[in-house]
Formats: C-alpha cells, sequence, structure tokens
C-alpha cells in the first residue's frame, strides 16, 4: 500500500480519535517502524500531531485551509441534500461550473441523467470522477493545492476567463449572520470570482454547521448572486 492511501486511513481513524502507534499499527497492519516513518511525514504536512506516544488529528484555526480528506468527512448527509437541491436547477445541455469543494463534488453522481452537459472545473478529483462517469468535462489545470486538489493561480484563472456557463455550483467556509460569504483561502475565492462573473446563474453551497461564521477573505454577498442552497 502506498504513502497517499495510508494517509487517508491515518486521517479516517484519527478523526475518531487520538491513538498510539501500535494502535495504529495494528489496525492498518503495517508495521510500527513504518507508522513511525508516515508520522514524520503527516507532521511535515501539519496534519498530526505527536505527543508522549500520542498520535492526534491536528485541530485548524479559522483561517487554515482544510485537507480535502477531513473535510470528506464533515457533513456528508447534509452535502447530499443540497447537491439533490442544486441538481434541480440543471437542464439538458448546460455548461456547468464546479470548484473544487466537497459539496460541488457531490453533484456529481446526479448528472449522469442530464444529457448534453458539459462541466467545466478547477478540482481535480472533480475532473477525474466526472469523465469516469462519462460526462464531457474540461480541467483548469494551473498550480495544484496539496489541501484540495484543486487547481489556482494565473494559469487556472486564464483558463476559466475563456469560458462562460450557464450555471455555477461553488462552496465557502462560512456565511456570516447579514450574507457575507467567506472563506480561508484567498487564491480560490479568485476562482469562484470568476465563475460567478462567467456564469448565467452562480450559488453558493453551504451546509448549516457553516452559518453565522466568518473567515479571512471575503467572496461576495448572498444578494449579489442568484442564490444560497442549503440543507435548511
Amino acid at each position: 500500500m502506498s504513502y497517499y492511501n495510508r494517509e487517508k486511513q491515518y486521517i479516517n481513524l484519527l478523526a475518531q480519535g487520538p491513538a498510539t502507534v501500535k494502535e495504529l499499527s495494528e489496525k492498518l497492519f503495517i508495521s510500527e517502524p513504518t507508522v513511525r516513518r508516515d508520522i514524520i511525514l503527516l507532521q511535515q504536512k501539519e496534519l498530526i500531531t505527536r505527543n508522549r506516544g500520542i498520535v492526534t488529528l491536528k485541530t485548524h484555526s479559522p483561517d487554515q485551509r482544510i485537507p480535502l480528506f477531513i473535510r470528506q468527512l464533515e457533513q456528508n448527509e447534509e452535502k447530499k441534500t443540497i447537491a439533490i437541491k442544486a441538481a434541480s436547477k440543471i437542464k439538458d445541455g448546460d455548461v456547468i461550473m464546479l470548484d473544487a469543494s466537497t459539496t460541488a463534488f457531490y453533484i456529481l453522481p446526479l448528472l449522469t441523467s442530464y444529457k448534453k452537459i458539459l462541466i467545466i472545473t478547477n478540482g481535480a478529483k472533480t475532473a477525474l470522477e466526472a469523465v469516469s462517469m462519462g460526462i464531457r468535462t474540461i480541467c483548469t489545470g494551473g498550480e495544484m493545492t496539496f489541501e484540495s486538489f484543486s487547481y489556482i493561480g494565473p494559469d487556472a484563472e486564464a483558463t476559466l476567463n475563456r469560458y462562460n456557463a450557464d450555471i455555477a455550483f461553488f462552496s465557502c467556509r462560512g456565511i456570516s449572520d447579514d450574507g457575507v460569504a467567506t472563506d480561508s483561502s484567498i487564491m480560490e475565492n479568485n476562482i469562484r470570482r470568476i465563475m460567478i462573473k462567467n456564469s448565467k446563474e452562480s450559488y453558493i453551497l453551504c451546509d448549516k454547521s457553516k452559518f453565522s461564521k466568518t473567515y479571512l477573505n471575503t467572496l461576495c454577498k448572498v444578494e449579489e448572486i442568484s442564490g444560497l442552497i442549503s440543507d435548511i
């Protein structure tokens, strides 16, 4: 098993609670020396802490970006509900922009029933999954982030700026009480702003756990886009 696959398993296990090297070794069926080497890599990526032999999944401050593996564990049922509501706004033949968020990712299985749609995304995982489902897909390329496997930066923005869409779906980390969408990543917000600008309709996908929260960078006001889709 590669380190890449083990990394996801470590995060899944540690999301359930702290563990010792021996416990991780037994649960993953690998040697303790291998676990110790992996822990060094996980610490370098600031995913875990280790104190007196206890390994703990690292908690993140509001302005830190959350790795994709961790975000995939958050609010799964809520995201499915949001995805169903979002998919109901799509029509055959639509060009759809999706950001690299896990919430937007949940829309993909619902798109196979639509004809002649095209997805434009800055999400590497989103693009791969869409193509595997037989959906026509354009991926921006650009600098890839480890946290979300998203493409960001000038190259990704330039590619996205060349296209227009019927509808865009994207997420954020928080919605303030006065309806301002914010996120901890300035670069990913830059991508989302282009999606808003180049789409006829645009929607924020946001579960209720993100309400009444504010993060580093302002994306937009809810009133400036087509609407907010939530699980409530």
